[in-house]
């Protein structure tokens, strides 16, 4: 969390504003990579040098990160004045900024949902597909290469539409794949193509959010204000993930796993209702600093 909320003030010391999109399109290509690269690299790992020497190798990668963050030497915008958590600034901030709060609300109502369906999803292949996990997992961690194309593709998709339309697409194209995970039934080849389909797809459409809204985000905020806005952005939007999962797992128990996937996808859906409705989609490059 500590790292996080010190990201965006140290992003915006070393990357010029015209720059956000594509800094943002490697951030979050690289974040990619590893989700695809890193799992591969942990089971060879345990199988060559066992686990708990894995674990002692991932422990020490951490600090190669560190070393290379240490050589980093911004010139750091000074700090809003203000004790405490100063939550109420960032969240204030936020209330007063049209564009910021559409995109705050939007992507919480996708959290929300998207965390009730994560807490039915392996449940749900697994009993009710029949799918044994090492399939399920295979077929999830070829379907994470999505994410890889989405941050390719980002760049070149605000370029030619805008970033208003892009980040409202991201929206869309977010939650809409899994929809496919209710709908999967028949021969087993023709699930799992469904459940890759849903996974490749929705990386996509979840590295475009994070890259587009990140980048709007960031140049809508002061920078004396970044830290508080980021740390108020995510009180929020990582405070309704176990709500969102616990709602899951009372529909799952209540109305049965199948209709609280559809409900869940459906509901995530919804979360571009409040960026399609606001001045977000009027955008065509990154908007003014906001007061």
């Amino acid at each position: 969390m500590f790292f996080e909320v010190a990201r965006g003030p140290l992003f915006v010391s070393i990357v010029a504003r015209p720059d956000y999109v594509e800094a943002n399109t490697l951030i979050n290509g690289s974040r990619a990579m590893s989700l695809v690269a890193g799992p591969s690299i942990g089971g060879v790992l345990v199988q060559v040098l066992t686990a708990p020497i894995a674990l002692v190798v991932d422990a020490l990668s951490y600090v190669v990160s560190a070393y290379f963050l240490g050589r980093i030497r911004p010139t750091e915008p000074a700090p809003a004045r203000g004790g405490g958590l100063a939550l109420g600034a960032g969240l204030g901030f936020i209330a007063r900024t049209p564009m910021m709060r559409a995109i705050l609300l939007g992507t919480t109502t996708v959290n929300l949902f998207n965390f009730m369906f994560i807490a039915l999803f392996v449940l749900y292949a697994t009993q009710e597909l029949h799918l044994a996990p090492g399939l399920l997992g295979a077929v999830l961690g070829a379907g994470a290469v999505g994410g890889l194309i989405g941050a390719t593709l980002t760049g070149r998709l605000v370029r030619r539409f805008g970033v208003g339309p892009a980040l409202v697409a991201s929206f869309v194209l977010f939650p809409a794949p899994l929809l496919l995970v209710p709908l999967a039934g028949g021969p087993t080849p023709l699930v799992l193509g469904m459940l890759f389909a849903a996974e490749f797809l929705s990386a996509v459409g979840v590295m475009m959010l994070d890259i587009v809204g990140g980048s709007v985000q960031t140049t809508l905020t002061p920078q004396a204000l970044l830290a508080r806005v980021t740390g108020a952005r995510r009180t929020v939007n990582y405070g309704i993930r176990p709500i969102g999962a616990l709602l899951g797992g009372a529909l799952g128990s209540t109305l049965g796993v199948r209709p609280a996937l559809w409900i869940a996808t459906a509901g995530a859906l919804a979360g571009v209702l409040w960026v399609a409705f606001s001045p977000v989609r009027r955008l065509r490059g990154l908007p003014e600093q906001a007061d």
